[in-house]
């Protein structure tokens, strides 16, 4: 099976059930008191089996979801809003020449001749105005684009990362508006079997190692915890890369944190075991719980947190998203 081809499959991707665009990042504030931030966004397309049949210009063939949040460090929480809406109807669009994923005022696209990124989102109570510049060749993974997420033959994704992005802008938090510098990590992945029999949910890191190096790992985790698959890669600063088996990856659970909204209890500490190191994983805000109900209908943890050595020094900082603990995920 073919891997990613680009720029075509930097586009969407309507033939498969599930595709989404997610980056995440830390940044600071680049004038006046230092002040720093993480934030996520991420733009879903999902395929209405049932409605592809219908030739209405009105058929909701394809949903557009879209997620996004800034956690304030200094101020100790986390702001989040979310859309849906069919693609069609000048509403909602994804399309499948390059990134561009429009939701009604939220926008991502990727501009071919710079390579860069543009994410505008305006929200409730805060907002994103991004740009992010690629510092290194795109990062493929699993086989050659071909992520393996369960022992079925069926359980795979589509998948490939930009970590170690630039990122800068502004971030509006509760009328105050910052100027911001930072790092950011881009994953885009499509898949029509994403969730393998018998699991609930999974835990995955995206992390952007001081060094320039870059990490993924994730294990996909059944009701009683037990990790039914696992996987990831490293890519050094000089650009070399290592896949992960399955058997090659280990999360240990630290410190739990209870969620008094849904009494969903989420380990927010990690000590993950890959074949590049053992690395601990810690959060920096325990409450980063997201409700999404009213778009995804899910309720995950997603949240900015710091990667440390086994001496405890940190090493980098990136992203640590947990699914199924406040109820088993269905896709």
């Amino acid at each position: 099976m073919q891997g990613p081809v680009f720029p075509r499959d930097f586009g969407s991707h309507p033939e498969f059930a599930t595709e989404w665009w997610y980056i995440t990042g830390n940044a600071r504030t680049s004038a006046g008191a230092a002040r720093e931030f993480g934030f996520q966004l991420t733009f879903f397309r999902s395929r209405v089996a049932a409605a592809q049949p219908i030739q209405s210009a009105f058929a909701a063939r394809q949903l557009i979801f879209a997620h996004a949040a800034i956690t304030d460090l200094q101020g100790q929480r986390q702001v989040h809003d979310q859309r849906i809406a069919r693609a069609g109807m000048g509403v909602a669009f994804a399309s499948e020449q390059d990134t561009d994923v429009q939701l009604r005022d939220w926008r991502l696209r990727r501009d071919a001749a710079s390579r860069r990124y543009e994410a505008r989102l305006p929200a409730s109570d805060f907002g994103l105005s991004l740009n992010f510049a690629p510092t290194q060749p795109v990062l493929l993974q699993g086989k050659a684009g071909l992520s393996q997420k369960g022992p079925e033959p069926q359980a795979f994704s589509h998948y490939y990362s930009e970590p170690q992005l630039s990122a800068s802008g502004t971030l509006q938090v509760l009328g105050q508006e910052f100027a911001v510098q930072g790092r950011a990590w881009l994953d885009h992945e499509w898949s029509d079997g994403y969730l393998p029999d018998r699991a609930v949910g999974w835990d995955w890191i995206g992390m952007n190692l001081d060094d320039g190096s870059a990490l993924m790992a994730f294990i996909m985790r059944d009701r009683d915890g037990k990790t039914v698959w696992a996987g990831g890669s490293f890519r050094d600063a000089a650009g070399a890369r290592r896949v992960f088996a399955a058997d090659e990856v280990h999360f240990a659970a630290g410190r739990v944190w209870q969620s008094a909204a849904t009494q969903a209890r989420y380990p927010v500490e990690w000590t993950v075991g890959t074949p590049s190191g053992t690395f601990v994983v810690r959060t920096l805000l325990d409450n980063q719980e997201l409700d999404s109900r009213g778009s995804t209908g899910t309720v995950y943890w997603e949240g900015l947190c710091d990667l440390l050595d086994t001496q405890g020094q940190r090493v980098g900082r990136g992203y640590l998203e947990m699914t199924g603990y406040a109820a088993p995920l269905k896709m």
